[in-house]
């Protein structure tokens, strides 16, 4: 009898798995039964939107932390598919920044073309995993919500993609239960247009903080207002945007900052990250670590030290995205179909662990960072036969669009950067960002 291997999560990093199977069997190889399971009614993961916020229709956490208005924050060239191009998708070159109902559809096209669709159960939550260490093998109980019944499967390999920006971290702050306004967290936050007129505190200092207080100055906020507990973000903001040190307390509507000044504020929007959080998974198997680029006990970014037939895929913090899962996603396949060896020490694959963590501690510069993922992706592709792509060339944009933001944080969006797949340079969007109000694809693709 063939492995059996169970796909959790059939977002990026779950459809990037199921893609590197399907390529192994389009190549002619014998591949192991693999079954994805998908608690969402439909595939995409966070791209999947949903106007729901807390539970969703199953009363189920909302996976989504996706807002209506979102446009991607990095250039599309630093995340296109190696073996799957914007170009192919629309049938033209497209502009560097998309909306996200165009980045869904780009997702959705190559895992059509692809035809694993009949692979993922939709709509069955995974609600525990256990390991039997005398089999070698999990058993996985999952719930069908169509059905409304819970059953168990049996895998040789489990592999996690169900992601690490669902589940909000969430403080408290003197004063929040009787602010006399609104108080929500990113993963909640949906459409900037009900922030119009108002002004907005934004807590945090990081790219959702950025990205949100600058869609609510885009949909008309009278002021925003963000809050940093270590260091400022330090754009030329625009007029009405001023950033504050830490929050200390509310009182009424009174946001007090940790320097003695003080701001009125309508709404609080609460940026302050994510918790890696996977309550289907006992102690033994879960993973625990901080969000960095070298994730704890993950021999190679994706192995699970303490038990190396179970796998994480996207775990880390990131400035590369589709393609990095695809990477690992073609890592792990190839571990599974015993075209690479893992080392059977323990204590090998924690040294791996511990080596990537100083290679990422010896510089806090931005490119070192950028360019440690970008040399972890070209590390994981030399040993595949995930196409090769110039993963140099999509660091480069990245560094392209830190210089772009530094010099107008309202206007990077309006840049174009060259291909690294297909070596074609991006048309300019035909309308700046900051006046792009709306974000369909029809709007965004129109000559």
């Amino acid at each position: 009898m063939g492995k059996r291997v169970a796909v959790i999560g059939a977002g990026p990093s779950g459809l990037a798995q199921l893609r590197a199977f399907q390529s192994a069997a389009q190549k002619g190889a014998e591949i192991p039964e693999v079954v994805c399971f998908e608690k969402q009614s439909n595939w995409g993961g966070l791209w999947n939107y949903t106007w729901r916020t807390g539970l969703d229709e199953n009363g189920e956490p909302v996976h989504c932390s996706m807002y209506r208005y979102l446009w991607t924050n990095g250039p599309k060239e630093g995340l296109e598919f190696a073996d799957y191009s914007f170009e192919e998708h629309f049938g033209k070159q497209i502009a560097s920044y998309p909306p996200r109902a165009v980045m869904f559809d780009y997702i959705e096209g190559r895992v059509n073309k692809a035809g694993v669709r009949d692979w993922i159960r939709f709509s069955t939550v995974v609600r525990n995993v256990e390991f039997d260490a005398g089999a070698e093998d999990f058993t996985v109980t999952v719930h069908d919500l169509a059905e409304d019944r819970v059953y168990k499967e049996r895998f040789d390999h489990v592999i996690i993609a169900s992601g690490h920006f669902s589940t909000p971290n969430v403080p408290e702050y003197e004063g929040f239960s009787t602010f006399n306004g609104r108080i929500v967290h990113a993963h909640d936050f949906r459409d900037a247009r009900e922030f119009a007129g108002k002004d907005v505190l934004i807590l945090g200092s990081s790219y959702s903080a950025e990205d949100i207080g600058s869609q609510c100055w885009k949909y008309g906020a009278k002021t925003v207002t963000t809050s940093y507990r270590s260091a400022p973000m330090g754009f030329d903001w625009p007029e009405n945007w001023e950033e504050k040190p830490a929050l200390e307390k509310v009182e009424d509507k009174t946001a007090i900052f940790s320097d003695g000044t003080t701001k009125d504020v309508d709404a609080i929007i609460l940026c302050t990250g994510y918790k890696h959080y996977f309550n289907f998974l006992p102690d033994d198997l879960r993973l625990k670590t901080a969000n960095r680029l070298a994730t704890a006990d993950l021999y190679k970014g994706v192995v699970y030290a303490h038990n190396p037939k179970l796998f994480y895929l996207g775990m880390q913090d990131q400035w590369f995205t589709f393609n990095m899962f695809d990477a690992q996603a073609w890592y792990v396949r190839d571990i599974i179909m015993d075209r690479i060896d893992v080392p059977a020490d323990k204590d090998a694959l924690l040294a791996d662990v511990a080596e990537r963590e100083r290679l990422e501690d010896a510089s806090s510069d931005v490119k070192y960072a950028i360019k440690y993922q970008g040399d972890y992706v070209k590390e994981l592709i030399a040993e595949t036969d995930y196409p090769s792509f110039d993963v140099d060339g999509a660091c480069a944009a990245f560094f392209e669009w830190k210089a772009h933001k530094a010099d107008d944080i309202m206007a990077f969006r309006n840049h174009s950067y060259k291909s690294v797949i297909t070596g074609t340079m991006a048309p300019a969007h035909h309308t700046p960002w900051k006046d792009a109000l709306d974000d369909s694809m029809e709007a965004y693709l129109k000559n």
